[in-house]
């Protein structure tokens, strides 16, 4: 018996069955769900960080639209207000590296 206690994509259960294990799963609660989200994004940030396997960032992009639908915002919607940071303060693509700003009288 292996012990998972985490929140998992939705078809793994029937993975389980197909492998002929027989998995013990619940449905979440909105505020335990809530939670698990975000716990998983972590632990996928920091899979990510780890090896800087690509296929971690297509988990860390499923779990940011689940917490998305959670709150009820779309794709789209975080998408125009990517862009609109962008045109206001830029993107990554230049490489910049802020050392420090001198104030006046420094």
């Amino acid at each position: 018996m292996k012990t998972f206690n985490k929140l998992v994509r939705d078809k793994i259960p029937e993975l389980f069955l197909k492998d002929n294990s027989l998995p013990v799963s619940r449905t979440l609660t909105d505020e335990e769900y809530i939670t698990e989200l975000n716990s998983k994004l972590k632990n996928e940030i920091d899979k990510y960080l780890e090896n800087e396997n690509i296929e971690e960032m297509v988990d860390i992009l499923e779990v940011i639209r689940a917490i998305l639908d959670y709150k009820e915002v779309s794709y789209e919607e975080i998408e125009e207000k990517r862009i609109k940071k962008v045109q206001k303060k830029g993107a990554f693509k230049d490489k910049v590296y802020l050392e420090r700003v001198m104030e006046n009288g420094d």
